[in-house]
């Protein structure tokens, strides 16, 4: 197969889950113990994906191995990549007081050595549906996503129908042109319904928020020249936060840097009707019974693999 028809998954695993309580990443919500990780794999697998790389920290490496490798043999590459405190960060940036990785930005520059082709990132422990990966897939065969197009995209959910029903949490909320490009997205990491409204509760006040924007649920498609762009933005990133133990490089950053530079353009493509996660330890019934619905209509057997 050509470089040009390979597609790689990036799976961000290496989350803490510190709302969660334990590692979600692989807790079982489906009908045979399935992890919702389970449910992306097989979807992208389905859509033609080629290769699978996932972002794990160190003490979960063998665990997510156990699981997975027996049961994607055969059907994708597979590679997994450590997320550390310090990979690929210059060790004068290196802070000793810090406890947690750099955020999804730097998760996803982790994978720069074993990803050469255009590759989908996503997060382990959100479901995102069939139609996300499909779209992603045709995305690349279409003139803008091919290798000369070079453009890169996002997966856009409905802001309304991403929310947590236990709690405020993060979301990255875009705004496009008329022609369906990215102009901007913003991440805003308090976000909860009140008094019928959506609100981002912000270090200047509450902003309120447009129930119909299209947001990042951190399922990008980029082609392989993001990794040139996306460390030098992150050393950048680490000049002006090498300080503070609490800074995070997200991906929208990155985004956000390309399109406004013009470094880069970000086509914004449906994601389609379903979306669901888990950050809270109560979101997780209601998580499995929307699987176990999924399943009972046929959309995913009762066994996966």
């Amino acid at each position: 197969m050509s470089t040009s028809n390979k597609l790689t998954l990036l799976v961000l695993a290496a989350g803490m889950g510190s709302r969660y309580g334990g590692i979600k990443q692989i807790d079982g919500f489906g009908p045979g113990g399935e992890t919702i990780m389970d449910y992306s794999l097989y979807d992208a697998v389905r859509a033609g994906f080629t290769k699978v790389v996932f972002i794990v920290r160190e003490e979960i490496l063998e665990t997510v191995k156990e699981i997975f490798l027996p049961k994607l043999k055969d059907k994708v590459e597979v590679e997994f990549v450590i997320q550390a405190l310090d990979t690929l960060v210059p060790k004068e940036f290196q802070n000793t007081e810090r406890q947690k990785p750099w955020g999804t930005g730097h998760a996803m520059l982790c994978a720069k050595n074993v990803i050469h082709e255009p590759f989908a990132v996503i997060n382990a422990d959100d479901f995102y549906g069939p139609v996300a990966f499909k779209n992603v897939a045709k995305f690349f065969n279409t003139p803008d996503g091919g290798a000369a197009g070079g453009v890169h995209t996002l997966v856009g959910y409905t802001l309304k129908n991403v929310l947590s029903d236990y709690g405020s949490v993060s979301r990255g909320v875009g705004e496009e042109d008329a022609n369906g490009y990215l102009t901007s997205v913003v991440e805003r990491t308090n976000v909860a319904r009140v008094d019928g409204k959506i609100i981002a509760k912000e270090k200047d006040g509450d902003v309120a928020l447009n129930p119909e924007a299209k947001t990042s649920m951190n399922f990008w498609g980029f082609h392989p020249s993001i990794f040139a762009a996306t460390e030098r933005m992150f050393h950048d990133f680490l000049k002006n936060n090498a300080g503070n133990i609490k800074a995070e490089f997200f991906i929208p950053l990155i985004a956000n840097e390309l399109v406004k530079s013009g470094e880069g353009k970000i086509k914004v493509i449906s994601g389609g009707d379903i979306w669901f996660g888990v950050t809270y330890k109560e979101d997780k019934e209601e998580v499995s019974r929307k699987i176990r619905e999924l399943v009972d209509k046929g959309e995913y057997p009762q066994r996966l693999w």
